[in-house]
This record gives structure tokens, C-alpha cells and sequence, in this order.
């Protein structure tokens, strides 16, 4: 009975995503991204040698993806991306091989309109790590429509993930899968009621093997406050489980989104717009005052990594 006991309470916490080697909370990702005040959505390379993020105005209507290359074990100093635009570009995601990057942007289709449309998932490609880029490309139909998509995951078998409103959507915003077939992408599907509500659910990050989605839900009975982080594992049958919170050690009251997780070093990269206020407190000098309105924990998106086994 005892064994029984201790069994159930193994998988209990194992559900709750509880571990006793996770008693710290969430730390900044890297310190390269410290200066930043409004960063989110990251993307790293297999090899750990390349990390793609994106940069945001206060406001957050300027936004451009960033990098950073690893040498003799020092990251370089941030770059804007060659195939950057006037518009506002997000979400970078890498292929396994690292040579595909795909993101969201709502550029223009053709370089000589300057006016934005709606966001498309687009994607670069080079033919080995140390080439450059190649110049933007549309990723077109059946993926993208005259409605927005967002936060592009890809499997290893490129099975594309992503966020969409359209006709097919049970609630405001879906995750949807595109499969990868015949060389080509198939028509778009949704991924059910037990990764999908009626409500808002958006940027899946899609594990390299499709055992585990991970993707944030907004405002659910079981939240925290805003957007929270959920997981759904896919079972032997093919299908996804019910959606479970990742609990308040990840999740806080404010606004938390675009995962991604380092299955090798079993680190979980997150945006959070989290807050640690510092009420009825006296400051003695303009310097303690700019250190507490300045730190990470201060309401703007900042990426934090955590140590988790999915």
C-alpha cells in the first residue's frame, strides 16, 4: 500500500511539474539580453552556438529580430539579422538543422509596396552554418491566408505549428499544425479541445520529436492572472492530451509566452512580463530608485530560463 502510495504521489507531482531539483525560480536567460527592456521570443541553435531573439520598442510597435554567435565560448555582441525589414518582424524559430529560420512578419509581399499587410509566417534559408541568409520567402499557401499567423515551430520531420484566426478556429486564436508531405505543406488543421478552447490560445512551441506542445492560454479557469504556459503531451494514439498549467513557479499573474525549450539541457526559455513591485518603500538616492525601476522583474518582456524535465 505504501509502494502504491509513493507511486501515485511520484506521478502527482510529476504532473504538477514539481521537482525537487526545481527550487529556484526563473533566471534571466542571458546577460547579453540584459540591456534590452522589451525582448521576447528566442530561438537557439542545436549546436547552442547561435541565439536569434526579437528587440521591441517600449511601445512595442517597432520590433526586430536580433542574433548573437558564439566563439572560443564569448557570445558577440547583438546584430540585427541581414534579411530585416521596415516592418515589424518576430518570432524566429530555427530549423533542427539550423539551416532554415522561420518568422512572422507583416511585411509586404514584394519590396517595392511600402505599406504592411497582415502577418505571414516567412522563412530564410543557407545552404550550411557558416553561410549567410538567403533573401526573405513567403511561405505562401496553404500555411498563410488573408488572416494573421503567428509563432512558427517546426518538428523535425517539418510538421509546422503555428497561431491563427480563421474560419476553423474553436475560439479567438488556435494552434494549428501543417504537415509536411509529398514536399510539400498540406492544408492546415486544428489540433482540438484538448490543446484549443474558446478562448485565446497562441505561440506553440512543438518538441523536435511532436511528444509534447507547449503554448500559452489566456485567462483560463485554471491561470494565474493573464496568459499563462500549458503543456499537452501526445500519446501512443497520436492525439493530444488534455492541457495542463505549468504551474506558479513558471507562470505568474502578468502576461507569460513564447517558450522555448532546450531539450538537451532540459531548460525551458520563456517570456514574462511579470512584475516585482517595490511598494511604500523609501528610496534614499536617485541611483537605488533607478536600480528598482530598471531591474528585470519590472513589467516589460524579458526572457527567463528555467530548469525543467518535460
Amino acid at each position: 500500500m505504501y509502494k502504491q502510495l509513493l507511486f501515485i504521489s511520484i506521478i502527482t507531482l510529476n504532473s504538477l511539474f514539481v521537482s525537487s531539483q526545481n527550487e529556484v525560480k526563473p533566471t534571466n536567460a542571458f546577460d547579453f539580453l540584459s540591456k534590452y527592456q522589451n525582448v521576447r521570443d528566442i530561438s537557439i541553435s542545436k549546436n547552442h552556438n547561435e541565439v536569434y531573439f526579437t528587440i521591441q520598442s517600449n511601445d512595442e510597435q517597432v520590433s526586430k529580430i536580433a542574433f548573437v554567435t558564439k566563439k572560443n565560448k564569448k557570445w558577440s555582441k547583438p546584430k540585427l539579422v541581414s534579411f530585416s525589414s521596415a516592418h515589424r518582424d518576430i518570432e524566429p524559430f530555427l530549423s533542427d538543422d539550423g539551416l532554415r529560420l522561420y518568422f512572422s512578419s507583416n511585411r509586404p509581399l514584394h519590396d517595392s509596396i511600402s505599406k504592411s499587410k497582415d502577418y505571414d509566417i516567412w522563412y530564410v534559408e543557407r545552404k550550411s552554418i557558416k553561410d549567410n541568409w538567403s533573401k526573405a520567402i513567403n511561405i505562401g499557401a496553404p500555411i498563410n491566408s488573408e488572416k494573421d499567423e503567428f509563432y512558427p515551430s517546426v518538428s523535425i520531420n517539418k510538421n509546422l505549428y503555428f497561431t491563427v484566426e480563421n474560419s476553423k478556429t474553436i475560439g479567438k486564436e488556435d494552434i494549428f499544425v501543417s504537415k509536411w508531405q509529398d514536399n510539400t505543406y498540406s492544408e492546415p488543421e486544428n489540433l482540438g479541445t484538448n490543446v484549443n478552447s474558446d478562448g485565446y490560445e497562441f505561440n506553440a512551441f512543438i518538441s523536435p520529436n511532436e511528444d509534447f506542445l507547449i503554448y500559452s492560454c489566456y485567462k483560463r479557469d485554471d491561470g494565474f492572472g493573464s496568459g499563462d504556459l500549458y503543456i499537452s503531451y501526445r500519446n501512443e494514439s497520436g492525439n493530444w492530451e488534455k492541457a495542463k498549467n505549468l504551474g506558479n513557479e513558471i507562470n505568474s499573474p502578468a502576461l507569460d509566452y513564447c517558450p522555448f525549450y532546450d531539450s538537451q539541457n532540459k531548460m525551458l526559455y520563456f517570456t514574462s512580463k511579470k512584475n516585482i513591485k517595490s511598494s511604500n518603500v523609501l528610496f534614499n538616492t536617485i541611483e537605488e530608485f533607478e536600480e528598482e525601476i530598471t531591474k528585470t522583474e519590472n513589467g516589460n518582456s524579458r526572457i527567463y530560463k528555467y530548469n525543467i524535465q518535460l
